[in-house]
């Protein structure tokens, strides 16, 4: 294998190029990205770069590219895969390869409606963070539909800047998919809290607009919500487009072998758009949209693409976090609505950690503010822990 491409200068894309490198293999790294920016770190433009702590530049990851000898190709997004002749189709070229990472992630899914008018955004790469963050500065009335992690991060960053903030969700609470109702809404009380005006249960149907602006959001009850700024924070799509006719097997994401490898010889998908079988929660098909996923699986396809025949199962039990209003919200494992929970430390009312349970299976863990009781369960699960043991667990926090 003397060709490398990593297509996707993102974090897994970037972590891949880069353990290429540490790894020893010699020959060319290729590095596409559709963006201009080298890869960046994502987690805080809806934090830090909104709340005005520091400058949309300053995310840009200090990887030193060119003693790496990487080729960047950067602003050249790919449109084409070729897996018998093995070329990567780009805007009036193609580059051979003979391994291949597919690290493209997610696009941010759209309304259909509004997205035309100035002042309506949404939050996903450096650009969108750099626009609304000059957005802010004016103090401006702001609309956030949608109360998952983006849209509720982006009010909260609004509100530290002086922003009157309205966050509109669809569901009876808020994270109400993954964490079910009571967490939801235990997590949704920080909005209240901090001053932002939460509503639930309300559906969308317009963004108004006057001279090619935005003036509010009509609601299906007639209401119109003033707004100057609407953040539109109703989750993304896996970035699969361009495999149109790869022979690649697309199904919310691209789906893979446990070692993420994609089918065709040589070529591997890590990130948010990548779907695999994870052992660690016994072979469950899924697509996670989380930092931690990310870099892991991009530096564990760099390893399997070296490895060969030799290549390794991925398996990890997910964990993301959420900072808002000066709380933290972790999650680890794969919740859902449907698992029973139990809130094991603390109260609702305030810190809290809650298990999940899946028959006798501890299948996730959310806690807010409660850091060291999270470890200690996020551990648990990666060690496989029962509920049982979990309840254990809980027993030395009280």
């Amino acid at each position: 294998m003397d060709r490398v491409v990593v297509v996707g200068a993102s974090l897994a894309g970037g972590r891949a190029a880069e353990t290429l490198r540490k790894a020893g293999f010699q020959g060319t790294v290729t590095l596409v990205g559709d963006e201009p920016h080298p890869p960046y770190d994502r987690p805080p433009l809806s934090k830090e770069v909104l709340a005005g702590r520091i400058e949309p530049a300053s995310v840009v990851f200090p990887t030193p590219w060119t003693e790496l000898d990487v080729d960047l190709r950067l602003g050249q997004p790919a449109t084409g895969l070729d897996t018998e002749a093995r070329t990567v189709a780009l805007d009036g070229d193609e580059v051979p390869y003979d391994g291949l990472v597919i690290a493209t992630g997610a696009a941010p899914r759209r309304l259909p409606f509004g997205h035309d008018l100035a002042g309506v955004h949404v939050l996903r790469s450096l650009d969108d963070a750099a626009a609304l963050h000059a957005a802010f500065a004016e103090t401006p009335r702001v609309v956030v539909i949608g109360a998952g992690f983006i849209g509720s991060e982006a009010a909260s960053s609004a509100r530290d800047r002086g922003c009157p903030v309205t966050v509109l969700e669809a569901l009876s609470a808020p994270l109400v998919r993954g964490l079910g109702p009571q967490i939801g809404a235990a997590c949704g009380r920080l909005h209240d809290d901090n001053g932002t005006d939460l509503r639930c249960g309300v559906g969308v149907i317009d963004i108004v607009g006057d001279g090619g602006r935005v003036r509010a959001v009509q609601l299906a009850d007639g209401t119109e919500v003033p707004a100057d700024v609407v953040v539109v924070g109703i989750g993304v799509s896996p970035t699969t487009g361009w495999l149109v006719g790869s022979g690649l097997t697309i199904d919310d994401g691209i789906v893979c072998e446990a070692t993420l490898a994609a089918g065709p010889p040589g070529v591997y998908a890590a990130g948010d758009c990548a779907r695999w079988p994870n052992g660690a929660l016994g072979g469950r098909m899924m697509r996670v949209e989380h930092w931690t996923n990310a870099a892991e699986q991009g530096a564990h396809v760099a390893r399997n693409l070296l490895a060969g025949a030799a290549a390794q199962p991925y398996e990890a039990v997910p964990f993301v976090w959420s900072d808002q209003y000066g709380s933290r919200i972790q999650v680890a494992g794969h919740p859902s609505a449907d698992d029973d929970v139990e809130v094991l430390v603390g109260s609702l009312d305030g810190p809290f950690l809650a298990g999940y349970r899946r028959g006798d299976a501890l299948v996730g863990v959310a806690g807010l503010d409660l850091l060291r009781p999270f470890v200690k369960f996020r551990l648990l699960m990666q060690q496989g822990g029962s509920w049982a043991d979990g309840l254990a667990l809980a027993e030395t926090f009280r």
